[in-house]
Order: structure tokens, then C-alpha cells, then sequence
């Protein structure tokens, strides 16, 4: 069986269609969805109705629960929240109740275990970020005492894809690019990236496809209208300054003016004339 693995949506239609395309290219078979349907960008409705109509597995994200009323947003970056305000006075009730009922996690037949920031819980924090392999370490020892059995626990929430292999008691990063085989006696962290909000160089969608059969993954770049995308967020108010400008040249900016230590006095000054992340 082959399962699709994708995250972040983050309400990007354009980039959604694409991808859903190019799994049922791939012939993948079940579709799970680690969360962030919604926020930043402005089809959320038409995001979910997709979603649904492809019987996706559906896990909630940050996003997902703070546009539902579930949690608030301290801690999300000010483009995030105006998302998040500007999309729940827009729901539909009936969307509601679909966000509003995601679980935290899944088990999908006992092969992988879907969550949206960490397997690991973390005392005072529902979300932890796997950016660093102590974190990673915890959620693989969380996996390896999950009562599914799972070897893989698939998350995303970082928007990076990445592979991370548990051996000897220690963390190895894996390439994923062009694709990996996973060993029966290995335990494994698969993020497949972003669909809907790219961050880094490539402003592609990607999302990763797990062959259970041939237990390799592969991670699948998918271009799509981006601009198109990104004209919708524009006309609603929702696009970060410069959003047009590449992912790591906006981050260079922001991190000389941090480094002049101005950074946060022009956000309050001139919110809407300084580079947001």
C-alpha cells in the first residue's frame, strides 16, 4: 500500500489541487493529512471539502484549533494570527465542527503514527517543534513505547522535510530527496514539508509517499500557481510584506535587523512596511 503523507495546507487551494494530482498520479492509496488545513491563506472551506471528499486522515494543528476557538495564539507570528482572526470570522459551522473534532493523533493501521508538532508530550506546552535531535530523541522513545506497534511517526508543523532514523540510541538524519528504504528494526520521524506554504528555496508544494511494501519513502516536489495563490491573500489583507520576496532572503533581512537589534521597534512603528516571517 502506498500512503501520501501531507501537511501545512495552510488554506492554499492552488497548491492542494496540484498535489492531489500528483498522489493519484503516484497511485497512493490513502492520503493522511498531519494538520494546519487552514490559516495564512484563504480557501480553507474549499481545502476541507477536498480533503473530505479524498477520505483523507485528518490530525489537528495549531492552526486547525486556533481557528476553531480551541487555543489562542500567543506565540504565532502577527501574519499567523490575522489569518487565524480573519479565518474563524468566516467559518461555517459546519467546517467548525470539522476542525473543532480533528484528533491530536492517529494511528493509521498500525504502521505509522500521525501527529502535527511531536509525538512527545511536554509539561505546559501542547505543541513542541522536533527541531533539534534531543527533542527528536524524545518522540522516538515515545514511538517506541506507542501501543500501535508503529515504527514511523510522520509529522509536520516545521514545513521543512526531513528523515530522521532512531539506531544505537542515537539520531541520524537521512536524505530524503531521492528517497530512502527504512529497515525493518529501525524506528523513524518523516516530515514531508509544506503543501501550501513554503519557506525555504524551493517554493514548490512536496509531500512524501510511503510504500509500505517496498518500505521506502520518497518526497515529491509539485509545482503549482503560486501567484495565483498569492493574489488571493493579497487582495484579503492576509500577505506578509514582501511575502513575494524568496523565503531565505526575507530571513536574512529580519536577521540583520534583529542583529542592529531594530527589529522589533520597526514592527511596532511600521507593521506594515517591515518583512514578517
Amino acid at each position: 500500500m502506498k500512503i501520501a503523507l501531507i501537511s501545512d495546507i495552510h488554506a492554499n487551494l492552488e497548491a492542494l489541487q496540484a498535489t492531489l494530482d500528483d498522489i493519484r498520479a503516484e497511485g497512493a492509496e490513502r492520503i493522511v493529512c498531519l494538520g494546519d488545513i487552514v490559516g495564512y491563506n484563504t480557501d480553507f472551506a474549499a481545502c476541507i471539502a477536498l480533503l473530505r471528499q479524498a477520505g483523507a486522515v485528518c490530525i489537528a494543528g495549531n492552526h486547525d484549533r486556533a481557528v476553531a476557538g480551541l487555543i489562542g495564539t500567543d506565540g504565532f507570528s502577527g501574519p499567523a494570527a490575522r489569518a487565524v482572526a480573519w479565518t474563524g470570522a468566516r467559518l461555517d459551522e459546519d467546517s467548525r465542527a470539522f476542525l473543532a473534532g480533528l484528533p491530536l493523533t492517529a494511528d493509521v493501521d498500525g504502521t505509522l503514527v500521525a501527529v502535527h508538532g511531536a509525538l512527545h508530550p511536554e509539561v505546559g506546552k501542547e505543541l513542541v517543534r522536533l527541531d533539534d535531535d534531543g527533542k527528536r530523541d524524545l518522540s522516538l522513545r515515545a514511538l517506541a513505547a506507542h501501543p500501535s506497534g508503529a515504527r514511523i511517526c510522520a509529522f509536520g508543523h516545521t514545513h521543512r522535510a526531513g528523515l530522521w532514523e532512531w539506531r544505537d540510541g542515537a539520531v541520524h538524519a537521512l536524505p530524503l530527496d531521492g528517497g530512502a528504504e527504512l529497515r525493518a528494526d529501525g524506528l523513524y520521524l518523516i516530515n514531508p514539508g509544506t503543501v501550501g506554504e513554503p519557506r525555504g528555496a524551493d517554493a514548490r508544494a512536496c509531500f512524501a509517499c510511503y510504500d509500505t511494501a517496498a518500505r521506502r519513502v520518497t518526497l515529491h516536489r509539485v509545482a503549482y500557481a503560486r501567484r495565483a495563490a498569492l493574489a488571493k491573500t493579497r487582495r484579503a489583507g492576509l500577505a506578509p510584506r514582501f511575502a513575494a520576496v524568496p523565503a531565505p532572503i526575507r530571513m536574512k533581512l529580519i536577521e540583520i535587523l534583529r542583529l542592529l537589534g531594530v527589529y522589533d521597534w520597526l514592527k511596532r512603528a511600521l507593521p506594515r512596511h517591515v518583512p514578517s516571517i
